[in-house]
């Protein structure tokens, strides 16, 4: 099978990532990457060069994942891995799929600057469990619909960040390994988002915004500011996955283009949860 040159390099890019902050283990036509620390949780993957993954191989990773005490999550990139999505459906998995976006060198649209937001990188010694706050509460009310949240939503979700994940964000900001940026109104951080770059590749992740921030272009400022330290670190090709096809459009307008599919597995959650 042969895959488009910038899938491959952005699914070599999904196979370095993990290994970053996890152990891998082989497991036939997949990789397990286990964290056995503080950090993310990680997921199954391809094995890079992979031609066919079957629901057996699907079932013999989710029974060490169930060992070890981990998610059963999988995620590749559709184009590169074909065969996993029958195969993850087989095994009795639920597949959702997400559009995939690449920057090109130069295309990045102009952002019109927000009146009143600063824009700036979080330093290892900012307070990180106030800043990461705003991205747990953001993602826990998907999409772009605007909304109240509260000060006690964010005061609570930074109450809860562990300690020692924070220790580990920190030091992943402190090497370079992640680089988060946030959107400040009035001194207050109301969006944020990072990238992590690996060679001459980085991916956009995380970026967030406050529901009640939302439809005033913080999540393109914040995406826009983070493609722009890329480049000055050397990316050449900068990608993100997005949370469905109304994102995708926010990323679009910034020159973005669809380039593939980003899929996702893990067990059906039980109705009415």
């Amino acid at each position: 099978m042969t895959v488009d040159p910038l899938l491959d390099r952005i699914d070599a890019y999904c196979d370095a990532v993990p290994r970053t902050a996890a152990r891998a283990e082989a497991h036939g036509p997949l990789t397990l990457f286990v964290n056995d620390g503080p950090g993310w949780p990680f997921y199954a993957r391809p094995t890079r060069g992979t031609a066919t993954v079957t629901p057996s191989d699907v079932d013999q990773v989710r029974a060490r994942q169930r060992e070890l005490g981990i998610s059963e999550t999988f995620e590749w990139i559709a184009e590169v891995a074909p065969s996993l999505s029958p195969a993850a459906r087989a095994a009795g998995l639920a597949v959702t799929d997400h559009p995939l976006l690449a920057l090109e060198p130069g295309a990045l649209r102009p952002v019109p600057h927000s009146q009143g937001v600063e824009l700036r990188l979080v330093e290892p010694d900012d307070d990180l469990a106030a800043i990461t706050a705003v991205a747990h509460v953001g993602f826990a009310h998907p999409g772009t619909a605007t909304g109240p949240v509260g000060a006690e939503a964010l005061t609570r979700a930074a109450a809860q960040r562990d300690p020692e994940a924070l220790g580990f964000e920190r030091a992943r900001l402190a090497s370079g390994l992640t680089v988060m940026a946030l959107a400040l109104l009035d001194g207050q951080p109301v969006a944020v988002g990072s990238h992590q770059p690996v060679g001459p590749v980085t991916e956009v992740v995380g970026v967030a915004t406050l529901p009640p921030w939302r439809r005033r272009g913080l999540g393109a400022a914040v995406t826009a500011f983070l493609v722009e330290d890329a480049g000055r670190r050397g990316a050449e090709t900068v990608f993100l996955s997005a949370g469905d096809d109304a994102v995708a459009r926010v990323y679009e307008r910034l020159g973005f283009r669809r380039v593939g599919v980003h899929s996702a597995a893990e067990p059906p959650q039980p109705i009415g949860h």
